[in-house]
């Protein structure tokens, strides 16, 4: 599930197509404008034969509509990955993404730097490297299923 509007989005889906395609998986991108598109979306999918599971983009449109996705994830025993942990607390089933709270530090940084004088095209470009794994287990054993052991013993937080 993504929004075209974000410009990050068509860079997202083209990675998860390559990934899934060199494992044999195929991937449907439903493209979502708002909540309606959102329902549609994941009725769609659900209703669609075969087995499989959601992974939304990280956007502003899905982070507004966050406890939406998640409740609709629930109401159709989609498994689903999100961008961010606080989907997770939310009730979604698990989360791989960059960690917020180190981003928000780095931006922070930058326009200390800003305020003391430092142009801004002389800042050199940095990209994450702190990545948060949150699990579920409630939903887990909501949707009947056993999450590997292993991935909990590297999940950053496990919700119970």
């Amino acid at each position: 599930m993504y929004d075209p509007n974000n410009v990050t989005g068509a860079g997202y889906v083209r990675v998860i197509e390559a990934v899934a395609a060199s494992v044999g998986v195929e991937a449907s991108p439903a493209v979502v404008r708002g909540p309606d598109e959102m329902e549609r979306a994941v009725h769609t999918f659900a209703v669609a034969p075969g087995d499989g599971g959601l992974i939304v983009i990280p956007s502003p449109l899905v982070t507004v509509h966050r406890e939406l996705i998640v409740t609709l994830a629930a109401q159709y025993h989609l498994p689903a990955i999100y961008p961010f942990g606080f989907f997770v607390t939310a009730g979604g089933l698990m989360s791989f993404g960059i960690e917020l709270a180190d981003a928000y530090r780095r931006a922070a940084t930058y326009a200390h730097r800003i305020l003391r004088g430092a142009k801004p095209a002389d800042l050199p470009v940095q990209s994450v490297d702190k990545f948060q794994l949150v699990v579920n287990l409630r939903t887990a054993k909501t949707l009947g299923l056993t999450m590997p052991p292993i991935l909990l013993a590297i999940a950053d937080e496990v919700v119970e």
